[in-house]
C-alpha cells in the first residue's frame, strides 16, 4: 500500500507548507478589516460581531396577520421542541373554541408515552434486522439514538391518537423532563443491551420470534421502570378545572368607573367555570380539543432532484409508536409551500413547522435572516449553498421545530416576514418570539404542518398516491430537538 504521506507521488497527500502558513498570516494582517473583525469576533462571539442593525430595523415585529396565543412556553435542556409546537398548535385552537385566557398542556405526559414507545420500536426494529450485521448502514441507523428526545408532528399524533392529553397542572415538569440527557442516556444503553442480547440468543441459540418478543415484554417491564421513576407514573384519570374569559372580561378591564368597583367588591372569581371529574386523557382530547390531529399533512419543500415534487414519501423505521406507521409528507414547489401558509394564517390557524434554526439566527435577539446576522461580511467570503445543495450535503437540515403565528403581507398579497413562537422560554427573542424574513423562510423552511382544507389539488392527488419509500439515511427531514 502506497505511503499517502509521501510527497513525492502525484497522487500524494499535499501538507500545508509553512511558507504557504506565512503567507496567509501576512495577506490577513495587511488588511485592516480584518484586524477589525477579529478584534469584535474575539471579544464579543461571531454573532454579537456579525449583527447588523440595519438589517434588524427592517424587520419591524408588527404583522398584518397575527394570532392571539398563550404564554410563552420552555422546553428547558431538552429536545421535545416538536411536542412544544405541536400542542402550542393545539392549545391555541382549544383556547379560542373554549374562550379561555391561557392553557398550557401537560408536555411531559407525552414525554413519558413517547420514550415507552420508542422503547418498543426500537426494539421490533431491532428484531426486524436480525440478519444485519451490527455495523450495517441499515443497523447502524435503526441504533442510532433508540429513545432520545427529536420527534415530527406525526409521531406526536400518533401518541395523541392513542393516549390523549392533559393538561399540565394534571402531569407537570420535573427534573428529568426538564433536563432529559440524564435519563435518556441510561435509557438508551439498556435498550442497546437488550439488543445485544436479542442478537446473541438469535445467533447462538436460534431463537424464534415467539420466544424473543417474550424477551421483549420482559424487556418493557424494564423500560416502564425506568421511565415512571425518571419521570413519575402518568395518571389515568384527573380533575380539570378552567375559568372563561367571559364575554365583558375585555370591557371590565378597560372600566375605571364607580359601578366596576362596586361590583367587584366581593373579590370572589364569578367567571363561568370548566369542571371535570375523573376524566380520562383520552376522553378531554376528544372533547375539548376541537381538530383531529389526523387531519393535518406534512408538506416538504426540499428541491433535490432524486427527490421530484407532487410526490409522497415515507421514511423507513421513522415510526415513535410501532403500530401507527412511519413518517410520510408530500415534497411539494416552494410556491405551493408558501401559499399553503399563508392561506393557513390568514384563516387563523396557528403552523407547526421545521427548520434549520442554527443558521443566520440570532437566539437572544430574536431574528432568522441573512440580513441581520452578517457572517459573509465579517469572514470576507460569500456563503453561497441554495437550498438544494444545503440539503444534499447535510448542511441546513430541520432540527428544530417552532409555531407561526403570524405573517405580515405587502401591499400585493405577498409574505414578506413571519412571526414565530418559539418554545425556548420569554428571555429568548422578544418575550418569547421571533421574527423571520421572507427570504430565510424560502432558504431554510423545509416542512409545514398544513390542514388539508388549505392545500391544492396537486396535492391532495399525491395524497392519494403509493408512497416512495425512502431508506432512514436518505431523508428530506430530520427529527427536531
Amino acid at each position: 500500500m502506497a505511503n499517502t504521506n509521501d510527497n513525492t507521488g502525484n497522487n500524494a497527500v499535499k501538507a500545508l507548507r509553512p511558507e504557504l502558513l506565512r503567507a496567509y498570516a501576512k495577506d490577513f494582517n495587511a488588511d485592516r478589516a480584518n484586524l477589525v473583525a477579529a478584534d469584535a469576533a474575539v471579544s464579543a462571539g461571531v454573532l454579537k460581531a456579525a449583527t447588523d442593525y440595519r438589517g434588524a430595523r427592517e424587520l419591524p415585529r408588527d404583522f398584518s396577520i397575527e394570532l392571539k396565543q398563550g404564554s410563552i412556553t420552555n422546553q428547558e435542556h431538552s429536545g421535545r421542541c416538536w411536542m412544544f409546537a405541536s400542542l402550542n398548535t393545539l392549545r391555541y385552537e382549544l383556547m379560542h373554541r373554549w374562550n379561555l385566557e391561557d392553557f398550557e398542556f401537560s408536555e411531559t405526559y407525552l414525554f413519558f408515552w413517547d420514550a415507552v414507545e420508542k422503547s418498543n420500536t426500537y426494539l421490533e426494529n431491532v428484531l426486524a434486522t436480525l440478519d444485519e450485521a451490527s455495523d450495517s448502514r441499515l443497523f447502524e441507523a435503526v441504533n442510532w439514538g433508540p429513545s432520545d428526545d427529536g420527534g415530527w408532528w406525526q409521531m406526536f399524533a400518533a401518541l395523541v391518537d392513542k393516549y390523549g392529553l392533559v393538561p399540565k397542572s394534571a402531569y407537570p415538569e420535573s427534573a428529568n423532563s426538564r433536563d432529559s440527557d440524564d435519563f435518556k442516556q441510561y435509557l438508551n444503553s439498556k435498550l442497546r443491551e437488550f439488543a445485544a442480547e436479542m442478537r446473541r440468543r438469535h445467533a447462538a441459540e436460534g431463537a424464534g420470534v415467539d420466544e424473543m418478543r417474550a424477551y421483549k415484554d420482559e424487556c418493557m417491564a424494564v423500560v416502564y421502570r425506568i421511565c415512571a421513576i425518571a419521570l413519575g407514573e402518568p395518571p389515568e384519570k384527573f380533575d380539570f378545572l378552567a375559568r372563561t374569559k367571559g364575554d365583558d372580561d375585555d370591557d371590565k378591564k378597560d372600566d375605571k368607573s364607580e359601578d366596576k368597583g362596586k361590583k367587584d367588591k366581593s373579590g370572589i372569581d364569578d367567571r363561568p367555570q370548566i369542571r371535570e371529574t375523573g376524566i380520562t386523557p383520552l376522553e378531554f382530547y376528544k372533547k375539548y380539543v376541537p381538530v383531529d390531529v389526523d387531519d393535518f399533512v406534512t408538506l416538504a419543500n426540499a428541491p433535490l432532484k432524486d427527490r421530484p415534487f407532487g410526490r409522497r414519501y415515507r421514511i423507513r423505521y421513522s415510526a415513535n409508536v410501532a403500530e401507527a406507521g412511519d413518517m410520510e409528507f408530500v415534497n411539494v414547489p416552494l410556491d405551493a409551500f408558501r401559499k399553503a401558509a399563508v392561506a393557513q394564517l390568514s384563516a387563523g390557524h396557528p403552523i407547526w413547522f421545521a427548520c434549520d434554526c442554527t443558521q443566520f439566527s440570532l437566539r437572544k435577539g430574536g431574528f432568522f435572516d441573512q440580513s441581520v446576522v452578517r457572517v459573509d461580511r465579517l469572514f470576507g467570503t460569500e456563503f453561497t449553498l441554495d437550498k438544494e445543495l444545503g440539503l444534499e450535503y447535510g448542511d441546513s437540515p430541520s432540527n428544530h421545530a417552532m409555531t407561526f403565528t403570524g405573517v405580515n403581507l405587502d401591499a400585493d398579497g405577498r409574505p414578506n416576514r413571519w412571526k414565530v413562537e418559539n418554545s425556548w422560554g420569554k428571555d429568548n427573542g422578544v418575550d418569547g418570539y421571533y421574527v423571520m424574513s421572507d427570504k430565510w423562510f424560502d432558504r431554510f423552511v423545509t416542512e409545514l404542518i398544513i390542514r388539508r382544507e388549505f392545500l391544492d389539488d396537486a396535492t391532495l392527488a399525491a395524497l392519494e398516491t403509493e408512497p416512495v419509500e425512502l431508506d432512514p439515511w436518505q431523508p428530506l427531514t430530520r427529527r427536531c430537538r
